[in-house]
């Protein structure tokens, strides 16, 4: 018999069980888009917040996106992609580092985040301002689930995780997949995981799916 896949995420598949982890909520500061060189793009809720703002304010920006799947969502909706990380936010200061520090950027993000990439780049003479453009919340369908104690559990982001275990735990019999290493580092000590070949949900699924 198969084993029930869980997938905890703000996105579906047809090949899981979907709960929601995160409800969104989307807030509206006040952007001077004019003072920067360059956006920095880490989610699919960045690109959703933006559609509150003026298109021809910021549409010829270009953005260095996190990951391919960020790209491809910032394309689809008729931004500029700079360059493209790993889809890991510490790896972004490499990114930032190949250009030079006049450059004037700005990073559009959640309220908690699991980077320090900021700090890092600003320490060294960077210059990045950042814009708290959402805020994330455990869903009510996290808090709530319960699942089988030999169910696989794809986990897609460090909050993912923090969600469920408010009310939940992991049994020791249960597959845990996550999306990246980031995420790894949020799980309970001594909890065996498998870490997905790509940082994407569709890496996670083929990784459960081949268990």
């Amino acid at each position: 018999m198969l084993k029930k896949i869980y997938l905890f995420a703000t996105s579906k598949s047809k090949y899981a069980i979907n709960v929601k982890s995160l409800d969104v909520r989307y807030l509206k500061p006040d952007i001077d888009f004019s003072k920067y060189d360059y956006l920095i793009v880490t989610s699919k809720q960045t690109v959703k917040s933006l559609e509150q703002y003026k298109r021809e304010d910021f549409i010829d920006i270009p953005a260095l996106c996190v990951s391919p799947k960020t790209a491809d969502t910032y394309s689809e909706f008729g931004g500029k992609v700079l360059t493209i990380g790993d889809g890991y936010g510490d790896n972004l200061v490499k990114n930032i580092k190949e250009f030079s520090k006049d450059t004037k950027w700005l990073y559009l993000r959640a309220e908690v985040i699991a980077s320090d990439f900021v700090q890092k780049c600003n320490d060294e003479g960077y210059n990045i301002e950042e814009k708290i453009i959402y805020v994330s919340e455990c869903s009510k369908e996290i808090l709530d689930v319960r699942v089988e104690d030999d169910s696989t559990l794809i986990f897609t982001s460090p909050s993912s995780i923090e969600c469920f275990l408010k009310n939940n735990s992991i049994n020791p019999k249960a597959n845990v997949i996550v999306i990246g290493k980031t995420t790894a580092k949020f799980l309970p000590e001594g909890v065996k995981y498998i870490l997905s070949e790509h940082t994407s949900i569709e890496s996670c699924i083929e990784s459960a799916l081949n268990i």
